[in-house]
């Protein structure tokens, strides 16, 4: 805890903050790969800060907070709730990440069905402000995988390669062979060049990343959170873990408020395709990350009996909807 005050306080003089106000640290939990802190200020003032690890990851996760502060940069030009950037580590490498606090605690089981269904409607107007925010091109800003793309499908295409070759570096247990998925996934490449308009993705939106604030009565959206993984791309790919493990088409709340923002979705078989291109990628990376993190064996079988299969369905879909697949 001593280093993490220590750094904590150098973090805050390079941003132009005395060390001195420092007056409270306290470890977040919740993340798997960087190190969140909360600091309190002592005028009450909270502040987040991410620390990158030093240890090995997957490929794409390099310099992922360069991808973070784009998130935040994004969401404060869409208007909606999101952490702003206060710092950002000048090195090359990018090991910190100093940024304001939402309000609110993580979405969990204790809300209500009408006040679950008020909030995906709100999340779905939210969600659809986001993608209406351009990018220059496609892919990760971060870098980690190279400039980005002219187009989707060349970005698509590299981000799963890189994933696949994560999962052979590291012998991810994959519920198919490397190389099958990859022959799966290559044959429904040409559905990707419908997308022709790099859209910022927050690609993780589960409920753990949604923060939901009761300060003022009626439960509200306080912040989307946890934008390290965001990606210039098809807005399609937000869907997946904005349905977690299931089927956002039975979402109707949140379709319907991202339809009434102006977000636009119609699922027929190309859109249906490209859902199941980036499911299959996801649950790859679920499938293959726990190796270099050392996941414990609950974490781990929890992986393998749900995320797995979900895999496995996502390259039967392929199958189905992509000639020649």
């Amino acid at each position: 805890m001593a280093d993490s005050w220590e750094r904590a306080r150098q973090v805050l003089e390079s941003a132009g903050i005395p060390p001195d106000r420092l007056a409270h640290l306290r470890p977040l939990g919740g993340g798997t790969y960087n190190t969140v802190e909360e600091l309190r200020l002592t005028d009450g003032q909270l502040l987040i800060l991410k620390v990158a690890p030093t240890v090995p990851g997957l490929r794409y996760e390099y310099r992922l907070l360069v991808s973070e502060e784009e998130f935040c940069r994004g969401a404060a030009e869409a208007g909606i709730p999101a952490p702003r950037v206060v710092a950002l580590d000048g090195d090359p490498a990018v090991r910190h990440l100093l940024m304001t606090c939402c309000p609110g605690e993580p979405w969990d089981d204790s809300l209500t069905d009408a006040e679950q269904a008020d909030l995906r409607t709100e999340l779905g107007r939210q969600v659809a402000r986001l993608h209406r925010v351009t990018g220059p091109g496609f892919g990760y800003p971060s870098g980690a995988l190279g400039p980005l793309a002219p187009d989707w499908r060349t970005a698509f295409t590299a981000m799963f390669d890189a994933v696949l070759d994560d999962g052979r570096h590291y012998r991810a247990r994959l519920p198919r062979p490397v190389d099958e998925i990859a022959h799966t996934v290559r044959a429904a490449g040409e559905a990707l060049a419908e997308v022709t308009v790099p859209s910022l993705v927050h690609f993780d939106l589960w409920p753990g990343n949604i923060l939901v604030d009761r300060s003022a009565g009626a439960p509200r959206i306080g912040g989307l959170i946890d934008g390290e993984r965001m990606l210039w791309g098809d807005p399609l790919a937000d869907f997946v873990s904005l349905a977690l493990l299931g089927d956002i088409r039975k979402d109707e709340p949140f379709l319907a408020g991202y339809r009434e923002a102006g977000g636009r979705v119609h699922f027929d078989t190309p859109a249906r395709l490209r859902l199941a291109l980036y499911r299959a990628y996801l649950y790859l990376i679920m499938l293959t990350e726990g190796v270099p993190r050392g996941f414990d064996e609950g974490r781990d079988r929890w992986v393998q009996e749900l995320v797995a299969p979900e895999l496995v369905r996502a390259l039967e879909e392929i199958t189905d909807l992509a000639p020649g697949a």
